[in-house]
Parts: C-alpha cells; structure tokens; sequence
C-alpha cells in the first residue's frame, strides 16, 4: 500500500473516486504476495499491482465495475481458470483479491 500513498493524496485532493484492489490470499505459487494493492481510479488509471502485470487488466475491469455498482466483492483468478488463462496467470496458482470503492 506504500506504494500507492502519493497516487491517492493526488485523487484525494481531486475527488476522483477509487477503488483499492488486495491480494487476500494465494495458492500454490504467484507473482504478488497477500497484501499487495492495487488502485484503480473511475478513469482508469493505475497505481501498484496485485499481480506483476499477468491479471492486472481483468482487474482493472472488475474495479470499475465495483466503482459503478458499488459493490465490494472477492475475485479469483487461477490457472484452471480459463478466462484467467486468457488474460495470462501461467504462474501456476490462484490469486484471490478483495476489490471495494476507497471510502474518503
């Protein structure tokens, strides 16, 4: 979360709203460790990383949707996950993120 402190000040003093994605747990092996953040603002733009670039786009996708409907939810992204696959987790784990709007 360090990482993302100077990009949320900045959205912060813009009011963008953000959505802040976790890695809360992982199986097997993967590229990011529980706790790494991942910010996504409702432009689309992105600070950190959950995943070292293999997932990062599925993940943008799925934060803005819990910017629009403002759900938070538990995504899971896995080698026998095929839409995963297609978005390139090879890594040969499975990477379950918690994704919520960043409440100001």
């Amino acid at each position: 979360m360090k990482e993302l402190f100077d990009d949320l000040d900045r959205w912060r003093a813009a009011g963008t709203r953000v959505a802040i994605a976790r890695v809360v747990d992982l199986e097997g092996s993967g590229p990011r460790l529980p706790g790494a953040a991942m910010a996504v603002t409702e432009d689309g733009e992105v600070a950190g990383s959950v995943s070292g670039g293999c997932v990062e786009g599925a993940v943008v996708v799925e934060a803005l949707d819990v910017l629009t409907t403002g759900d938070r939810r538990i995504v899971t992204f896995g080698y026998s996950d095929d839409e995963a696959f297609a978005v390139g987790l090879t890594c040969g784990g499975t990477l379950h993120l918690y994704i919520e709007p960043l409440d100001w």
